[in-house]
């Protein structure tokens, strides 16, 4: 699909779960960003598709979309600036297209920075990110979340050091309550979780069993 954005046409997948919710509105939609886009992020990268289905099983229509400059989307990368603009778009279009219901946000990498920066002027009812880019990205201007929120880090990932993320979560306090900072450590696995997506998508929708 194509939407109207800030910098022209976004391009979006909408995955719908199998239940049928045609007698009422489902209990949320979701949206998920996905990975630096100069470095070959789209909304088909198996992390976020990953993401992506597990809400979809959890029953919620999902929205993966493709920022400025990638795809079919257009406009040129802005360096998160403008990302965030796309986000608030596809939330917008979702919230026309669904009104009243919670929003569930979700990002990888790149997205998941984009999705910490949003969050506070998107209010989701549950947040999960991956790999969140601490010391790649300013987190400075990142608010501790008021929703429950998700973060899987892989304990071999060559990009993110998984430790660097646990000190930048543990510097909000006590955030485990009520499923808030919620840190999940994937033993050997790397930035893209190759032959680790499975460990992901049991992290993710015992979350949601908990949380949602």
């Amino acid at each position: 699909m194509i939407i109207q954005g800030v910098a022209g046409d976004i391009e979006l997948v909408l995955d719908l779960p199998v239940s049928n919710f045609t007698e009422g509105s489902p209990r949320a939609f979701a949206v998920c960003c996905h990975p630096h886009p100069l470095f070959g992020g789209s909304l088909s990268n198996k992390v976020i598709d990953t993401v992506a289905r597990s809400f979809v099983e959890a029953g919620v229509p999902t929205v993966r979309f493709n920022f400025r400059g990638v795809g079919a989307s257009q406009g040129i990368h802005d360096k998160g600036l403008g990302e965030l603009d796309d986000l608030a778009s596809v939330v917008a279009w979702g919230r026309s297209k669904w009104p009243g219901i919670p929003v569930w946000l979700g990002g990888f990498s790149f997205g998941s920075w984009v999705v910490l920066r949003a969050q506070a002027a998107l209010s989701p009812a549950i947040l999960v990110t991956i790999a969140p880019p601490v010391g790649r990205w300013d987190f400075s201007g990142v608010s501790l979340p008021l929703c429950p929120w998700l973060i899987v880090q892989g304990e071999d990932d060559e990009l993110v050091n998984a430790q660097a993320v646990q000190v930048w979560v543990n510097s909000f306090g006590s955030v485990a309550q009520n499923c808030m900072g919620q840190v999940v450590l994937v033993p050997k696995a790397e930035h893209f979780f190759h032959g680790r997506l499975a460990e992901l998508r049991a992290a993710i929708m015992a979350f949601i069993t908990i949380a949602a």
